[in-house]
């Protein structure tokens, strides 16, 4: 049987989940009332600082689903995650439209990882 380590967990949920060498991350948000750029680039420095603690790093990332709360701001949230991802390293990624936790919240970021 794998060992299960959790990073950050708390009542409800955990920050990340470890298992067989992938690393599961919960759904990021940024602050509330930001711009969909200024959300996007908390969603990711979160992303950054979980997937450290996690001993793995956004090359790593496997697979990412981005959840929007207005498509139309697809392109905004793009320029954005273009100037973090690092270039070779794209994980398959997937994006929609959704009503999110709360109506300030305007982008969730989910990834995928491999572990280090």
């Amino acid at each position: 049987m794998s060992d299960i380590t959790r990073i950050g967990t708390g009542p409800r949920m955990s920050e990340a989940v470890i298992h067989n060498g992938t690393v599961y991350l919960a759904g990021q948000v940024g602050k509330p009332g930001g711009s969909v750029a200024e959300q996007t680039r908390d969603c990711l420095a979160e992303v950054d600082r979980i997937l450290t603690a996690a001993n793995s790093d956004k090359t790593r990332i496997l697979s990412a689903q981005i959840w929007l709360a207005d498509i139309s701001t697809f392109a905004e949230m793009n320029a954005v995650w273009d100037t973090w991802v690092v270039p070779g390293h794209t994980p398959a990624r997937a994006t929609g439209e959704s009503k999110l936790a709360a109506p300030d919240y305007l982008v969730e970021v989910i990834v995928v990882a491999a572990a280090g």
